[in-house]
């Protein structure tokens, strides 16, 4: 581009910034964000230092061209701000991953621990108990934090927070993403502070029970057990999900439904449950102390009902157990109090961006969650909508009958929920590869009867326990418990009703970066800016919605352990894979990652598969060829020779264990050493693609690559023991990869 072409695209930029209407705060705040997403995204430290120096380039010679009172000074202030936001978002969150990441455990154990109850989490619905545990590493003594779950029947009176407990447990490192896109507990561990996860086994010796004056924690395990003998089920686990934020009795397929009918939100104690709290205690208070002229003409109501509201909101937040979502909401609540006490509009961007911007400070790992991406994307899609002129002058206080007032508030509240279901439904796909279709209809239905039956109801249930104790009539409270449960199990019915529905869910394979970043941009450009040419918006949007067109689910998904892989079926509605197991977390995980909505079925039953009790050899048509692929069913050792007759002629290997003898197969030999590099593998064979967990991963210091971890590992011990026992002279190979190597097509398959 010439000189005189840039000049003129710097004319242009330098109008628009000048007459534009909006407010640029937020787009700073938008920029630090952007520094965050880029450390995750970039691979290295050196890539994350030229990031902060080519910010903070830019930076100086805007200022400094601003500084010399030369040409385009909104251009310069932009690019000067943007700049510094950049830097400093990348260089934030880069602090706060060295100051507080968790080095995660060497290698899995299981140890005989000695620590301090530090979290107590009742999983009713499982029937486990989650704890957190402070202790040393066994073979470091370093000081650690582990994760550690016991069924129901190893519970002991005692075991809250504080106490002393005594335990064997079989403890993991961190577990990275198990497939390309999925979700990463190293990641999320290393910023939270756990260095390892495990369950306990065998006696539980309570040393020290906790201390009598931890009365938080007491009143919260206290409320907990009472909600639930008042409201059974998983209505009951939704209600003390509402008061103290435990969600562990509510049963899997309920939160699947809820997942699905777009309702998840609802089981997160976030904007909306602190929001009922803090207005409901602002205008009980307003209200009440209205009644009292004497103080209503000497004492600005609305700061006293703010301090209400904000006391509330804390009380709610602490007693919730003070979840990230949870202080999130808080705060976000707490700067509209600071708002309404200044008279300053209480929903603003500007308003927003100073919430994001506290947040971003804290937890500048958050970002990256769908936990922030969603809370804030909602609230930036309903202050867009309200900001819009055609809503204001719908929305606009005028004198009507009551009828015409509800049901404007009734539109507002399904255009709402359509406006953030076409706002979320994007991150949905890019997290979790899925989301709910009717999310809108069941919003417009589970809010209002959440927000303003079911939370009322627990509260007044709550109170007259209060009351019913104080005059000797605990029965007092049981209309109101009933008619709480009633509402939550109408909500589970309405839920289970919509899931039900054809086509209710909307499943995808991972979603690529730039498309994720084009939608992302496209809605904040159409939320943050004002006028007709914020409808520019809409174009990177739907060029990011029509990319979803041509997305296909990969041929075959290998997870980082080389124990299990998935093929999809010709019609690309079913998984095959090589074990069904026990585990719902991997099978979700394969679903997942395929972006398959259909049923999972065993390997063997693939059209032509020849299986034996250590191998199955199958062929796959993709791409106008035949793909022939060679899968260890077991970790039993080969030898050299035979395996060389196995791999004769197949174009892809997987193994768990690594392989000694000559194997050379045409496009991938996925066995221990290459996956321990790499993590799980997703396969595109029309496009001879192969992505890995590793791509995404690079040189953070939550990926435990190869040269990280112990030289020797229980698996290599036992591999190395096979080798010295099968190959002895005199050794021949097992008959099945014998008659495998032979004779593929004859099987004896389970």
């Amino acid at each position: 581009m010439s000189s005189t072409a840039l000049v003129g695209v710097a004319d242009r930029i330098e109008k628009f910034i000048d007459a534009a209407g909006f407010d640029r705060a937020p787009w700073a705040v938008v920029c630090f964000a952007a520094g965050i997403a880029l450390w995750f995204w970039l691979g290295n430290r050196w890539e994350w230092m030229a990031l902060i120096a080519l910010a903070l380039g830019l930076a100086a010679a805007a200022w400094g061209g601003l500084s010399a009172e030369g040409r385009y000074p909104f251009l310069r202030l932009a690019l000067a701000t943007g700049g510094l936001m950049l830097a400093a978002g990348c260089g934030c969150v880069w602090v706060k991953s060295s100051a507080v990441g968790t080095v995660p455990m060497a290698h899995p154990a299981m140890p005989r621990i000695i620590g301090m109850v530090l979290s107590r989490e009742d999983q009713a619905a499982f029937g486990q108990v989650r704890l957190q545990l402070a202790m040393r590493e066994p073979q470091t003594g370093r000081p650690i934090r582990v994760a550690v779950t016991l069924p129901d029947a190893l519970d002991q009176p005692g075991l809250t927070e504080g106490a002393i407990v005594n335990l064997r447990a079989r403890l993991m490192p961190p577990s990275p993403p198990l497939l390309p896109g999925t979700r990463d507990m190293a990641q999320e561990e290393w910023f939270s502070g756990i260095a390892g996860s495990g369950r306990a086994f065998g006696q539980i010796v309570v040393l020290r029970p906790a201390p009598g004056d931890n009365w938080l924690a007491r009143a919260r395990h206290a409320l907990a057990s009472h909600v639930h003998t008042e409201i059974p089920g998983s209505a009951g686990g939704i209600a003390a999900t509402l008061v103290i934020g435990n969600r562990g009795a509510i049963a899997w397929e309920d939160q699947q439904a809820m997942r699905d009918a777009g309702l998840t939100h609802l089981l997160a104690i976030s904007g909306l449950h602190v929001s009922a709290v803090v207005g409901g205690a602002w205008l009980l208070a307003f209200r009440l102390l209205a009644l009292w002229p004497w103080l209503a003409l000497r004492v600005r109501l609305p700061l006293v009902a703010s301090a209400a509201g904000a006391l509330a909101g804390i009380g709610y937040t602490l007693l919730t157990g003070a979840h990230l979502p949870t202080v999130r909401a808080c705060v976000g609540a707490l700067l509209v109090l600071g708002a309404v006490v200044l008279g300053r509009q209480p929903l603003s961007m500007r308003l927003l961006a100073m919430a994001a911007m506290v947040v971003m400070l804290l937890w500048p790992e958050s970002v990256v969650g769908p936990s922030f991406q969603m809370s804030f994307g909602s609230v930036i899609a309903i202050i867009a909508l309200h900001e819009a002129a055609p809503i204001h002058a719908f929305v606009a206080l005028r004198e009507e009958v009551w009828w015409r007032r509800v049901g404007r508030h009734l539109v507002m509240i399904l255009l709402g929920g359509m406006v953030i279901d076409l706002a979320l439904t994007p991150v949905a796909l890019f997290h979790f590869h899925r989301a709910g279709v009717y999310g809108s209809v069941a919003n417009l239905i589970a809010i209002p009867l959440v927000t303003f039956v079911s939370m009322p109801l627990i509260a007044l249930g709550l109170v007259l326990d209060g009351v019913g104790m104080a005059i000797g009539l605990p029965q007092i409270s049981h209309p109101a418990w009933a008619a709480a449960g009633g509402s939550l199990n109408g909500l589970l019915a309405m839920t289970h009703w919509i899931v039900a529905r054809p086509g209710s869910v909307s499943l995808l394979p991972e979603m690529a970066g730039g498309s994720y970043v084009l939608f992302v941009g496209g809605m904040l450009w159409l939320a943050l800016t004002r006028g007709r040419i914020r409808l520019l918006g809409l174009l990177p949007a739907l060029i990011a919605a029509a990319s979803l067109a041509a997305l296909r689910p990969p041929d075959v998904v290998i997870t980082g352990d080389g124990r299990n892989l998935g093929v999809v079926s010709e019609d690309a509605r079913s998984l095959m894979v090589l074990h069904e197991g026990r585990s719902s977390y991997t099978r979700e995980t394969l679903l997942e990652a395929a972006g398959i909505s259909g049923g999972i079925a065993p390997l063997t039953q693939w059209p032509g598969a020849a299986c034996n009790k250590d191998f199955c050899q199958i062929e796959l048509s993709r791409g106008g060829r035949l793909w022939r692929i060679l899968i260890a069913r077991n970790k039993a050792f080969i030898p050299y020779a035979a395996m060389a007759r196995a791999c004769a002629g197949a174009d892809i290997v997987v193994t768990q264990v690594k392989h000694y003898g000559p194997c050379h197969p045409s496009l991938l030999k996925a066995d221990r050493t290459m996956l321990m590099r790499t993590g799980g593998l997703a396969l595109d064979l029309v496009r001879r693609n192969v992505t890995t967990v590793e791509d995404s991963e690079g040189e953070h210091p939550w990926w435990r690559a190869p040269h990280m971890l112990p030289t020797h590992s229980a698996d290599e011990w036992e591999i190395t023991e096979a080798v010295m026992t099968q190959a002895a002279p005199g050794n021949s190979p097992p008959a099945s990869i014998q008659k495998l190597a032979a004779h593929p097509a004859e099987t004896d398959a389970r």
